[in-house]
């Protein structure tokens, strides 16, 4: 069964950089940041007041099974609801015309229903515990957005939510292709939503100086590799893909985006925030993917990086591709890291950074690294600094790790018959 090809037919994208998976790769192939400074809550009294925010977004036209659900449910759920339309459009799925039962759906969160939970304690202390909604749970608990995406398809496949914090959305989606590999769903729609860009997300993160504080320069906050980096850059958004088998997408005549072929993951097992420090449970986790594809590592054109602009981070990734990619590291082989420009989205990071590696392979082209003004030597990899590149790429990598030590990584490849 596991020599089943699952390929990638949609996509779906709410994030800093624009409402559309064309829209966001705009953005990244010409360089622009979505950073900026917070408009959704008051950050006055924060250490932070940057972020990256998705902006003039209607979630109610994806709520038509019940609209009222569309005021009550946590905004990473109003996300993921209408990212995964778009990804449904995109792959030209009526889902009046599929055998539900064989679409399955796999959406995570790092975090899940910080905003409900939030509104919700404060309603408990202010007005006692009458006062607080009978939805809270419901539509606090991080599965939710999966089972919201299922009921209003009517999607009754395997169905399924993952947390493993910023390595959440790739896990989603390497664990839908193992489920699809072992022949028990035919259609899976996966990735992750993220929303906390909220007090208690910012001060959490902002305390333990995971964020950057460049509060007067937004749009050069993020600086994944640059020696003044100074930590990444809180985000949130939705990203999500459709997978198929080969045979069902064929069958029904889809556009093929991408191939998925390979996928790997590990645990550090090492600190609860920092990575290891020569990269062993990441370089582990790439070498899996590498073998699941049947690829070498020259093999690979592109590796979208986890790069979130972190001074340990960064530099911990740098010597997982060298351990990895050998001398092809710095010998051929381009990475970037797109949260220079989308900032952070945690959960729904991998997703986003995802589609960007299916659109490199589109158009042969690899988005640039921005704000890189002054490369850090223990980061020494071409990182296509500031400017994108033309390139062919056939094979491209993307990586997602976690707070916990956990790792993803993904492979996808140009699709041939």
């Amino acid at each position: 069964m596991t020599d089943r090809r699952i390929v990638i037919t949609g996509m779906g994208a709410l994030s800093p950089l624009g409402n559309t998976v064309e829209e966001n790769w705009d953005a990244m192939k010409n360089g622009r940041s979505g950073i900026r400074m917070i408009e959704s809550i008051d950050s006055e009294k924060y250490a932070v007041h940057i972020g990256g925010e998705v902006r003039d977004y209607d979630p109610s036209p994806y709520f038509k099974k019940d609209p009222k659900a569309v005021r009550r449910c946590d905004r990473f759920e109003q996300l993921a609801m209408g990212a995964a339309a778009q990804a449904l459009e995109n792959a030209g799925i009526d889902p009046e015309k599929i055998d539900g039962t064989r679409v399955g759906v796999m959406i995570g969160s790092g975090i899940g229903g910080l905003g409900i939970h939030g509104e919700n304690c404060e309603t408990l202390i202010k007005s006692g515990p009458r006062r607080v909604s009978p939805f809270c749970i419901p539509y606090m608990i991080t599965n939710m957005a999966a089972g919201m995406i299922s009921i209003e398809y009517g999607f009754g496949g395997p169905n399924m939510s993952i947390s493993t914090a910023c390595a959440t959305a790739n896990h989603s989606i390497g664990e839908a292709w193992r489920i699809m590999k072992f022949g028990d769903a035919d259609v899976m729609i996966c990735g992750g939503a993220e929303a906390a860009i909220l007090p208690i997300g910012i001060t959490g993160f902002a305390n333990m100086k995971a964020l950057s504080t460049r509060n007067d320069d937004p749009a050069t906050a993020s600086r994944p590799y640059d020696i003044d980096r100074d930590g990444f850059v809180m985000a949130e958004g939705a990203g999500i893909v459709v997978l198929e088998t080969l045979e069902h997408a064929k069958a029904r005549g889809a556009n093929i985006l991408a191939e998925l072929v390979g996928y790997g993951l590990s645990a550090d097992a090492y600190h609860l925030t920092s990575p290891m420090p020569e990269g062993e449970g990441a370089s582990r986790c790439m070498q899996m993917a590498l073998d699941h594809a049947g690829l070498k590592p020259e093999d690979v054109d592109y590796i979208n990086t986890h790069g979130t602009s972190t001074h340990l981070g960064d530099i911990c990734e740098t010597r997982a591709i060298k351990r990895t990619f050998g001398d092809y590291a710095k010998n051929g082989l381009v990475v970037s890291s797109t949260k220079s420009m989308t900032g952070h989205l945690l959960g729904a990071a991998g997703a986003i950074e995802l589609l960007a590696c299916v659109m490199a392979i589109r158009d042969n082209f690899i988005p640039p690294t921005i704000n890189v003004f002054n490369q850090d030597p223990e980061c020494d990899l071409d990182v296509c600094p500031n400017v994108g590149r033309s390139k062919q790429v056939n094979v491209a990598l993307s990586n997602s790790f976690g707070f916990g030590g956990h790792n993803a990584s993904l492979i996808v490849k140009r699709y041939v018959d």
